[in-house]
């Protein structure tokens, strides 16, 4: 796919699952800019480190697929193998991820293997996740491949405070991930994030051109793309599914200032703020309870958090106490 957003991506792979039949395996292969995709069970806030991924226009977004969080960017390959459910196990990731691992043998990655659940290492370090997802007598297995990922700032994007956030949601388990490009023979050492597919494609296919390959390519029609734009609205640009879907948890962050000490405690319900309760030993002229009902109800998002601090003049009510740093305090 051409796309370069992971959210249209995601509805189309959700789009061709459900709406079109096919008399033999689908394969796609997909880029995106820089994004966190998270797992459908997830807590979203739990997963992101959220003053990063702003700060760096970085897109978030949830899947219909379980799993843990992951970080992609222009360095890494999506793929999604979809096939009919009686010719796979669901859970048998093996059995979707082994034409990969035997195409990067014959690229030099003679190390890369199945590993667990459901990752990809090649010397013993992480370079794919994945994840599945059945519906109506199909599923789809997709997956990750690091070729060339800025690793430090998949580090920043997906460190979170584990002492801030507490839910039930289910969560990442963090490993030690590297990419594929050292690893690959040195005639493969150069390509691009498109060259790498390309030659993986050919690999699959037991090709030795893209032409030869062309008549299996499918074509996606106007009529399609305005029933993807749909899902792309109804999932995956959506703050509802992204973020209110997450399970109830409980946010804290505590500071201490020269003119005090200022605790936040959260609980957070469909990704709205349910109850909050701000304790220390700050002095004010006027009531904290002023600002907690204007936050009751309130996305737990830092732009609508500020839109509602903004309303306030905070050094009433947090004598000393800079305004950027109560900011920081109050959003996740």
């Amino acid at each position: 796919m051409k796309d370069r957003d992971i959210r249209d991506n995601l509805a189309t792979e959700q789009y061709l699952m459900n709406n079109v039949e096919f008399d033999e395996p689908l394969v796609l292969f997909y880029i995106e800019k820089p994004c966190i995709i998270v797992g459908r069970n997830q807590n979203t806030i739990e997963e992101i480190n959220s003053d990063y991924i702003k700060d760096n226009n970085i897109t978030v977004t949830r899947r219909i697929s379980g799993g843990g969080a992951v970080y992609q960017d222009l360095g890494n390959l999506c793929f999604s193998f979809m096939v009919d459910s009686d010719d796979k196990n669901f859970g048998d990731f093996k059995s979707f991820t082994q034409p990969i691992i035997d195409a990067l043998h014959k690229m030099g990655a003679t190390t890369a293997e199945v590993s667990g659940r459901n990752d990809l290492l090649v010397d013993g370090k992480k370079f794919s996740g994945n994840a599945m997802y059945s519906r109506n007598g199909k599923t789809f297995s997709h997956g990750t491949l690091s070729l060339d990922v800025d690793l430090d700032v998949l580090t920043k994007a997906l460190h979170v405070q584990k002492d801030k956030i507490a839910s039930k949601g289910i969560k990442s388990i963090r490993s030690r991930v590297t990419n594929l490009r050292p690893y690959l023979a040195p005639e493969y050492q150069n390509l691009d994030t498109e060259g790498f597919r390309d030659k993986l494609l050919l690999e699959l296919f037991h090709a030795n051109s893209l032409d030869e390959i062309k008549d299996h390519e499918y074509v996606v029609s106007a009529a399609e793309q305005a029933k993807i734009d749909k899902i792309k609205e109804q999932y995956y640009y959506n703050w509802d599914w992204v973020y209110g879907k997450s399970p109830a948890f409980t946010a804290k962050q505590r500071k201490h200032f020269d003119m005090g000490t200022v605790d936040i405690r959260y609980n957070i319900e469909n990704g709205k703020v349910g109850n909050i309760e701000i304790y220390g030993d700050f002095f004010g002229m006027k009531d904290v309870n002023d600002i907690k009902q204007k936050l009751l109800n309130v996305k737990f998002d830092r732009d609508e958090i500020l839109k509602v601090l903004n309303q306030f003049n905070l050094d009433d009510y947090f004598k000393g106490i800079p305004e950027k740093e109560l900011g920081k305090l109050f959003t996740p």
